[in-house]
């Protein structure tokens, strides 16, 4: 994964077999999300799946920095990060469900999204990429409805659709950026939310 500043990025990962065992994992998980990805980038949304993960993230100044590793010389921090915070995850899931070896069969994948000069005019915000980001940004919150783990967005825990919807005061996230890529009204949120996803657009944010 290379990062540009100030582009935003899908980043996700899945995983052939359970990723997630139980409440106290995704709790785990999410405590080295805010202690490694957290500080290395900005969040505007995420969702943790049984399988898999989702998030939406731009990428920042401390996200580029070059860490002199000197094995990999281009290396920068955030992509260190996601690799550290993935790799001791397994172990820890190795160690519970007594298992050995990869807990994720690929490698993460980070979609560019867009990438311009930041904050964008209203005639960026209604054109090209940003279509992109709004169609991440609602297929991350809708996974677990489209998955049949829950009716409704709300019921599942293990997003940032909950803090958006007023629900829950989540830190991870930073709602104001949100808002300033995301073609949605805060006011009619929780309609909006719900709209029906383009196949053809849902295939270019992987």
């Amino acid at each position: 994964m290379f990062f540009e500043p100030n582009a935003l990025y899908h980043i996700y990962n899945r995983s052939n077999e359970m990723v997630f065992y139980n409440r106290e994992n995704y709790l785990f998980f999410l405590n080295k999300v805010t202690s490694h990805i957290f500080p290395a980038c900005k969040i505007l949304s995420w969702v943790l799946m049984p399988n898999h993960f989702h998030f939406l993230i731009m990428a920042t100044n401390e996200s580029c920095k070059n860490v002199n590793e000197a094995h990999r010389p281009n290396l920068q921090l955030l992509s260190k990060n996601i690799g550290w915070l993935l790799s001791s995850y397994t172990q820890a899931i190795n160690k519970q469900e007594n298992r050995r070896g990869k807990l994720f069969a690929h490698n993460t994948k980070a979609k560019l999204l867009w990438e311009d000069t930041y904050p964008l005019s209203r005639s960026k915000r209604l054109s090209g990429y940003e279509d992109y980001a709004t169609t991440c940004f609602l297929y991350i919150h809708q996974n677990p409805v489209i998955a049949g783990l829950v009716k409704k967005m709300d019921e599942w825990e293990f997003s940032s659709f909950k803090d958006y919807a007023g629900l829950r005061n989540g830190k991870l996230i930073d709602r104001k950026l949100a808002f300033e890529f995301i073609d949605l009204d805060q006011k009619d949120f929780l309609k909006q939310s719900e709209y029906l996803l383009s196949e053809s657009i849902l295939k270019k944010i992987f």
